[in-house]
């Protein structure tokens, strides 16, 4: 490790026409770290993932891989450097069978990337997301949460050293959210990698993440353990007391 965070947003601003959807966010993410982000609808949590990942270009502020400055770069720099994501709807061929579409993502990484041996090939990804058993259906055959499970290992097939996932529990059943977290803290010990994870479903990412960033209107008003962050005032307002309550 070079000492600097494997990503870091310094002051990310983003604007859209007069809508500040975030507000001078800085964050740092370590090697290793399992992170939750949370806030209200409309707090600026998909658009800093997008800035994240480089889908939408900050307004202003400036974003870092290992030291490297990605601010203004295309999505495909960020994913040179290791960063891979999720969408909210999953993004999947239909058409082309589980295992095709975990060769897309080891196409587009381009084989060249040093590889832990458990995402060596479509086989052990598929292991490693338990759809071993579903390789040769169409995508579009299998269930929703096992889409959500392709999709998060079509990233895997990037071989990256940061997962940015966006809401993967959306429309999951409770045992299903559990399984999910499950596997995405055994993804990041095995893989050793650095999960930074979106979640609409608070109660969920609290009991799972080591430490959580809330956002609230486009501004940072927490970061810190999930136990503190819960007691905050200012979060416990955000989210009128409701779902803070239940999660403490």
């Amino acid at each position: 490790m070079n000492g600097h965070p494997l990503l870091e947003a310094r002051q990310v601003t983003v604007r859209f026409g007069g809508l500040t959807a975030v507000d001078g966010v800085s964050a740092a993410f370590a090697a290793g770290e399992l992170v939750g982000i949370i806030g209200p609808n409309g707090a600026g949590k998909t658009t800093f993932f997008n800035a994240l990942s480089g889908v939408v270009d900050a307004t202003s502020g400036d974003l870092y891989a290992s030291g490297t400055r990605l601010t203004g770069a295309r999505p495909h720099r960020f994913a040179r450097q290791g960063i891979a994501r999720t969408f909210q709807t999953p993004r999947v061929f239909g058409d082309l069978s589980v295992a095709a579409n975990i060769d897309f993502g080891l196409q587009f990484a381009g084989r060249q990337r040093k590889a832990p041996w458990l995402l060596k090939d479509e086989a052990s990804i598929l292991n490693l997301i338990d759809l071993g058993a579903q390789a040769a259906l169409p995508a579009a055959a299998i269930t929703p949460s096992q889409q959500r499970l392709l999709e998060i290992g079509m990233a895997l097939a990037t071989r990256p050293r940061l997962l940015l996932l966006d809401e993967v529990a959306a429309g999951l059943t409770e045992s299903e959210v559990e399984a999910m977290a499950q596997l995405i803290r055994r993804l990041r010990d095995e893989l050793d990698l650095t999960v930074i994870w979106i979640e609409h479903a608070v109660t969920t990412l609290l009991r799972h993440v080591e430490r959580v960033i809330v956002l609230h209107q486009g501004r940072k008003i927490a970061d810190g353990l999930p136990s503190q962050v819960v007691r905050n005032a200012e979060v416990i307002e955000a989210y009128l007391g409701d779902e803070m309550v239940e999660a403490a």
